[in-house]
């Protein structure tokens, strides 16, 4: 009678069975291999039974006090070391197919960043990544990842909830500037005492206390009430309203550094600073899903080659 597949398969030794073995003789204890996998010592001892019953061979040596491998015992386990590893690569292989680089991706970022960094920066992701399919939204109000499906937000400072998880992409600073039109008519602040008796231009982002500048020096920490005359949701207008000299703005490097460069900004009170990184924030572990991974990794990537300081 012909053996189908069928019938040869059944008397194959179960993987389960094969990892057992592995680790009993890694051990050279039914008790330590016990131990590692969390099963019993009298259940390891009736899987390696009924292995050996099904490839019909000792296995083992063993009496009270020793456990040592059968010739046929140490040709099994070589073989039976090839069968677990390949069958680790198969799952490994099955899941990097199911968390292959395509699907949808939903980023979400502030105006200000989204607009002068974070679109090119998405354009590079989708080109090396042609099967991602990315959706940027950009938005300066407060959000709830999981309840906006957002798989990715783009945060800038050190205020993030502690049910995210977070990785920094480079490190930034806000900094006290004013166009030196500005300083001519007011004069400048020696002190940051002296900017409540400056106009200062106030942005109200997200959540953010209005009309209160924290700053650091490094050691020290202050809160500045800032007097304004104008203000508004937008750190673009804003940075727009320095420029043509209404008054002294707290904005962050990337935005400010190259009209510092160019003489159209002044860099104020250069000691003291307000922390706000950018960050990649989202609700799960990148390891959980290709895509995440493939984006937070790129994003890192990205900004390590092109700084936004020196853009």
């Amino acid at each position: 009678m012909m053996t189908t597949p069928e019938n040869k398969g059944s008397h194959w030794p179960l993987i389960e069975d094969l990892q057992v073995f592995v680790t009993v003789a890694r051990n050279e204890s039914f008790s330590r291999a016990a131990a590692e996998l969390g099963l019993s010592p009298s259940y390891i001892s009736k899987r390696i039974s009924i292995l050996e019953k099904r490839l019909d061979t000792r296995l083992f040596f063993r009496n009270n006090r020793t456990m040592r491998l059968t010739p046929d015992g140490e040709k099994a386990l070589s073989g039976a070391m090839n069968v677990v590893d390949s069958m680790d690569q198969f799952v490994s292989d099955l899941a990097s197919w199911r968390e292959s680089i395509i699907g949808s991706v939903n980023i979400s970022c502030s105006f200000g960043f989204g607009l002068s960094h974070i679109s090119e920066a998405i354009s590079e992701l989708s080109t090396t990544y042609p099967d991602l399919k990315i959706k940027l939204t950009l938005s300066d109000r407060a959000i709830d990842l999981l309840e906006e499906d957002v798989d990715i937000e783009i945060t800038v400072g050190d205020d993030i909830n502690d049910l995210y998880i977070a990785k920094m992409l480079f490190e930034n600073r806000r900094i006290v500037c004013a166009s030196p039109e500005y300083i001519d008519r007011y004069g400048r602040p020696e002190t940051v005492d002296d900017l409540k008796n400056h106009q200062c231009l106030f942005i109200q982002e997200r959540n953010s206390p209005f009309g209160l500048w924290p700053l650091t020096n490094g050691s020290d920490i202050t809160q500045v009430h800032v007097k304004n005359q104008l203000s508004s949701n937008s750190g673009g207008v804003v940075l727009h309203w320095a420029l043509k000299g209404h008054g002294i703005v707290l904005r962050s490097m990337w935005d400010v550094q190259k009209h510092i460069d160019d003489g159209k900004l002044i860099h104020l009170l250069p000691q003291w600073y307000q922390n706000a990184n950018i960050w990649a924030v989202y609700p799960i572990r990148p390891s959980g899903s290709a895509r995440l991974k493939v984006c937070i990794d790129f994003l890192v990537q990205y900004f390590k080659e092109h700084p936004p300081l020196h853009s």
